[in-house]
């Protein structure tokens, strides 16, 4: 381990880390990486989504109401 890791618990249902376990045996990474991994992604995705918010802030909010009225004005409900 590098000196930029940070040594954390984390308390996994039993199942998911069995599944870790298994992955790690079959493939080139260790529980950790494989941790890290779904973490950035997670991250990632995160990241995304925040930046599709900022791009659709001056779009003319509607409510929830107001889409019912037009569906029904519409003949869809």
């Amino acid at each position: 381990m590098n000196q930029t890791n940070k040594r954390y618990t984390v308390y996994l249902q039993e199942e998911l880390h069995r599944a870790l376990k298994v992955k790690a045996a079959e493939t080139e990474y260790s529980v950790s990486e494989l941790v890290n991994d779904a973490v950035r992604q997670a991250l990632r995705e995160d990241a995304e989504d925040l930046a599709a918010f900022d791009q659709r802030k001056n779009e003319k909010i509607i409510s929830f109401e107001d889409v019912v009225k037009k569906l029904k004005a519409d003949g869809k409900l």
